[in-house]
């Protein structure tokens, strides 16, 4: 699948919205991803996840025992990125602020874990769902994400191979240019801080 095509899934699905925006990394953008409404439709997320895994060399999926995404964002991708792989899937989530596994997932020790999120900005639910993961036994061996906004910049400390890559600006809250600072915010992601 090419970038174009890619985002023409996000466009059809109306999941590219424009306007102002806080990201769940605290930073602003005029424009948001909604991978929630791309990933709606069952036979159009699998087709971004099996284009997601055939990013991944064939030596890195070798060694793939199991998926995990953080909830909320990366729980259907990761859904799907298990099934195109042939592995489990499970998630971890945080309900009191810190990410953890519970609903009785485990991870055994030693498995290889590929983490899957949907958006990387600044990679800081990343390293925390990573940090997870290590805790519990896991050695993450890559990351895969459907889009990389984070212009390239961002350092997970493993392999990460993103579907797409998108360069739209963000702003920290006391740099935003002025024509994004008059418009109405909205915080459309799953965290509320």
């Amino acid at each position: 699948m090419t970038d174009d095509e890619v985002l023409a899934e996000f466009r059809g699905s109306q999941a590219l919205l424009e306007g102002h925006f806080k990201l769940s990394s605290g930073r602003h953008s005029a424009h948001y991803l909604q991978c929630a409404r791309v990933l709606m439709n069952p036979e159009r997320a699998a087709r971004l996840a099996l284009a997601l895994v055939q990013r991944i060399p064939r030596d890195v999926r070798a060694k793939i025992d199991l998926v995990v995404s953080p909830a909320m964002g990366g729980l259907i991708i990761g859904h799907e990125m298990g099934r195109a792989l042939g592995k489990d899937a499970i998630f971890v989530e945080r309900p009191t602020g810190t990410f953890e596994l519970r609903r009785g997932f485990a991870i055994p020790a030693g498995a290889r874990v590929l983490m899957v999120e949907d958006v990387v900005t600044t990679g800081l639910s990343s390293r925390e769902a990573m940090d997870c993961v290590r805790a519990e036994g896991g050695e993450i061996v890559a990351e895969a994400a459907l889009v990389d906004r984070s212009a390239g910049s961002v350092d997970l400390g493993v392999p990460f191979f993103p579907l797409v890559a998108i360069n739209f600006p963000t702003y920290a809250e006391d740099e935003l240019p002025a024509d994004l600072a008059a418009l109405p915010v909205t915080k459309p992601g799953s965290r509320k801080e």
